[in-house]
Parts: structure tokens; sequence; C-alpha cells
């Protein structure tokens, strides 16, 4: 790099964003991850050793894979090409692949190419680059925000190892935002700031745990913010929203909010009340919520007060689950939207919830008898000549295939514990299990004749 390239270089810089300028670069300064990048990980002693196989890191935005990656390049003494899937085709990996073939042959140095957002190639494209990942010429970093298992290639997949890296917590977004604060040389600490603690939880938690968007929106703030008779600038709630562009709305996740809410909308959902079902959960997910932790409380209530009466309700709920990690927020917000409208407008019964609880409390007081001896396999002679299997009636072979015989222990031989409401599917489950006992009773049991 010649003298007026140096210049360029550190002029783009000085102009990048701060969440570029802040990128770590070493270990050392990275936040996050510990289960992979902490003291005796893998990943770590990968790096330091400079032993690095070709790897996945996968995670949401902001987390650090490209971080990650030029880490790796800074404490590598193997070459290092980085392109982007977006704007990369086949023939600039194959520039960079003859090049590393070179490399290799003339001075027996390894070539790491980081391919971010990876996803986005398509199956040929990632064909390209397999043979020399196989054969060595390259070794291969990949960084994706969707699972590697549908995304990339299986071939190509199962040459590489996977990392994957957790959302960073508010905590360690706290940290970043912090240290951007008092870095001279590359933040904002030659800028006297004061953030109120009201607009620095609005910042974290709007971050959504991407230490990009907390970053880019810190420095928005601060620089659109005249300082005062003091030199210094204040940066309050309605700045850090207008940075965000985003309200502020009334909403603790870790304390009472989160609970009063989460209630709002699960007694709405019971309720069959669509409207406020629908209020409260787009209250917590414009506050912030973690989506996912709405989805399971979906699912529980899937189970909970509509079970039997319409076992599709889970399924509509899962795959809600499923949209939103899938495609993220706010995409995934319809999801979720289109799940509590089919919950809350789905026949209710708590039937199943009750019947499992009197069973929890049978288990936890009763005798636990062991399992009929019809009941159990005849595995070996030995089983089988002490009775086990002895009179078993194959539900197939009769009537109906439905059979009179004791499938609880003594104790419990006529205990009743599911008891099906009449609404929905429940009034279907009623009436055949009516009909099923009404066959057992005459039936005694008799074998269906054998054509």
């Amino acid at each position: 790099m010649d003298m007026f390239e140096k210049q360029v270089e550190e002029l783009k810089k000085k102009d990048a964003p701060l969440a570029a300028r802040m990128r770590p670069t070493t270990l050392r300064e990275f936040v996050g991850q510990e289960h992979l990048v902490g003291e005796g990980r893998v990943l770590r002693k990968a790096i330091e050793s400079g032993q690095l196989p070709s790897i996945m890191l996968w995670g949401p935005p902001g987390s650090g894979k490209t971080t990650l990656a030029f880490i790796i390049a800074n404490a590598t003494a193997s070459h290092f090409s980085s392109v982007s899937a977006v704007t990369a085709g086949v023939a600039d990996l194959r520039r960079i692949i003859d090049e590393a073939k070179e490399r290799r042959k003339l001075y027996q140095q390894k070539t790491i190419l980081f391919i971010d957002e990876i996803h986005r190639f398509n199956k040929s494209q990632q064909d390209a680059v397999l043979p020399f990942v196989e054969d060595g010429t390259i070794i291969l970093i990949g960084a994706t925000t969707e699972n590697p298992s549908f995304e990339v290639i299986s071939p190509l997949l199962s040459r590489t190892r996977v990392f994957t890296l957790k959302p960073l917590t508010e905590d360690e977004i706290n940290t970043i935002i912090q240290g951007a604060l008092q870095d001279k040389e590359r933040g904002l600490g030659n800028i006297k700031t004061e953030i109120e603690n009201e607009a620095l939880k609005q910042l974290i938690t709007m971050s959504n745990s991407d230490a990009r968007i907390a970053l880019n929106a810190l420095e928005l703030a601060v620089m659109t913010t005249l300082p005062d008779a003091e030199g210094k600038r204040h940066i309050t709630l309605p700045i850090i929203e207008d940075a965000l562009q985003h309200r502020a709305l009334l909403y603790d996740r870790a304390g009472e909010q989160h609970y009063d809410l989460i209630s709002a909308l699960h007694k709405s959902l019971r309720d069959s009340d669509p409207d406020a079902s629908l209020y409260w959960l787009a209250r917590m997910l414009e506050a912030g919520e973690d989506p996912l932790y709405i989805a399971r409380r979906l699912v529980r209530a899937a189970s909970e007060d509509i079970g039997m009466a319409d076992p599709q309700a889970l399924v509509v709920a899962m795959a809600a689950q499923q949209a939103a990690h899938f495609i993220g927020i706010p995409e995934g917000n319809l999801a979720l939207a289109e799940a509590t409208v089919y919950l809350a407008t789905a026949p209710k019964s708590n039937s199943l919830y009750t019947a499992y609880s009197r069973i929890q409390d049978e288990v936890e007081h009763g005798k636990n008898e062991p399992v009929p001896l019809h009941l159990r396999n005849p595995v070996t002679k030995l089983m089988k000549d002490i009775g086990y299997g002895k009179d078993y009636k194959y539900a197939h072979n009769f009537p109906g295939h439905v059979v009179e015989q004791q499938d609880l222990p003594d104790s419990l031989k006529d205990k009743r514990f599911y008891f099906p409401s009449e609404l929905g599917y429940e009034k279907q489950v009623t009436e055949r299990l009516k009909t099923w006992r009404a066959i057992k009773k005459t039936s005694n049991g008799s074998k269906q004749k054998q054509d």
C-alpha cells in the first residue's frame, strides 16, 4: 500500500459510521459470545493458534459475525480476502481462488476467504468454492443470519464447523455503548456527552440486541444535539426517540408491566376477545418485547385454554413461532397477530388442562403401581414365561377396532381423568368415547371372526 492509498484508507476510517469505527480488532476488545471466544473455548484457541478450520458463523444481525471474521484476519498470518454475497459473483470467487493457488504455490501461505451473507449465494455459487475448501486451497469463513441447514448446500456444510452466535444481552449492548462514549480515538470520547438513564434504556431496548443499530443511533443523537453553555451535550429520551424514529412506550421488559401485559393477552384470548388480544399483543411487540417469548405464551394458551376443542390451534401457534423466528421482526408480527386472532376466536376448553392436573396429583400422591403384565412386551423367553403380554388383546382384531381391556393399574382400574367438553372438536370426541364405551360393554371383548 503506497502513501496515497494509506491516506485514502485513513480518510475512509475517519468518515465511517461509529459502528464501523468501533469495530473491535482483537478478542480482548470483543464483547459477547463468551461461549465461543471466552478463555479456553475452542474458537478462541483456534484463532490464537492459527489452526482455524473452515467455519460458518450463524447469528442474528449485529451479534459480531463480521467483527469476528476481521479479528481472525488481524490475528492470522494467512492472507485474508473478503466478499459480500450481495455484490460478488462466481467470477470474483474464481479470481480469489486463482490468487490463493498462486500464493500457496509461491509462498506456502494460506488464504482465508470470508463470505458475508453467504446464504444469498445460490447453489452454483456455493459449488464454486466447494472443491477448494475440500483440498485446502482456501479456508472458508461464512457469515449468515439464516439457518445454515437450510441455506448452505450440504456438501459445503459438511466441510465446515458451524458456530452459533447468541443475541447480545442488554448488559453487553450497554458495555458497547459506554465504550463508544469513552473512546477518544475511534468513538465519541472527545465530545462531552451525558445520556439520561431513560434515554439509555430506550436505546438499549430498541436496538433489539443489534450493536450496529445502537451505535449508529447513538452517533446520530450526539451529533445532532447542540452543546450547552459548558460544551456538554445532554441526550434525552425524546432525542433518542427521534434518532431511532420510534416512540418510547411505557413498558418494562424485566419488571411488573412485562407480566401484567402478557397476563392481559392470555386472559383476553381465554375470554375470546380478538380485539383486546391484538391490542395487548401490539403493546408488547411495539415496545420491544421478545417475539419468541410471546410465541411461547400463545403455544401455552393453545394447549391450556383451547386444547382438544380445536387441536389445530396448537398447530397455528407453533407455525407462528416458526414464522416469527424465520423472518424476524417486524415482518413476523403479522404471523403472531394471525395466531392471536385464531386462538381468540377458537372454541375454548380446559378439559385437557384439568385432566393433566388430575393425573399430576395422582402421580404425586398415588401408589405408582407397576404396569399390568398383559401390557408389557415379552422381549425374552423369561419375560414370556412369567406372564409378560399374556392375554393381551390386539384392538385391531375386534369390531370397530375397540376392545375392553384394563389399561390402568388395579387401584385405578375404573378411574377417569379426561372429561371432554361439548364444544368444538371435543363434541366429536365425547360422542366417540360414548360409542366406544357402549361397544366395550356389549362386546365383552369378543374377538372379531377372521375371514
